[in-house]
């Protein structure tokens, strides 16, 4: 199984991004825009796991006791070399601390965590190939959205699943933070 842990987003953040999607959007844009279901902080990707890597992940990420993380989304930006849109996420010690607790139970586990700096965003769409469309979305980014802040008050296993188009995600394990 393909796995990764991160942030659900709040029913209200999710609508802001949807009405932003939908009014960047264009028939044959040359993006693959991402369906609103998939939105999610990632803390850490690990990839392929085996049954038991599976469990020991859980079992050491069950044991973290964490408060809830205050969440603020910051302006649409573009990872011009990945040909990516995404909404940036503000780096805040709680959410630091999230992430790097979340790769240290994982290593206990064997997964690597990556080399860079730590860098939270949620992905909007990405190229297909070709930069045309992405220069054209930057076109039409006139005025950075404000987005409503939130309180993450849990972080999730999820699967990825791969296919004809857009990944598929679905939770495995759920995991508060009320610090206790």
């Amino acid at each position: 199984m393909r796995l990764f842990v991160g942030i659900p987003l709040a029913a209200a953040v999710i609508g802001e991004l949807a009405a932003i999607s939908e009014r960047l959007r264009r028939n044959g844009d040359g993006l693959r825009w991402t369906a609103a279901e998939s939105w999610h902080i990632t803390l850490q990707f690990l990839g392929e796991a085996s049954r038991e890597r599976y469990e020991c992940v859980v079992a050491r990420l069950r044991e973290l006791r964490l408060r809830p993380v205050p969440v603020e989304l910051e302006d649409l930006d573009f990872f011009d070399r990945a040909g990516v849109l995404y909404a940036g996420v503000g780096v805040s010690p709680e959410l630091i601390l999230l992430q790097k607790s979340v790769a240290a139970a994982t290593a206990l586990c064997g997964f690597v965590s990556e080399a860079r700096a730590y860098q939270p965003h949620i992905t909007l769409a990405r190229s297909k190939g070709q930069r045309r469309g992405l220069r054209e979305v930057k076109g039409r980014v006139h005025h950075q959205p404000r987005f409503t802040s939130f309180i993450a008050g849990e972080f999730l296993l999820y699967e990825s699943f791969l296919g004809g188009g857009d990944s598929r995600y679905e939770v495995r394990e759920r995991f508060l933070l009320d610090g206790s």
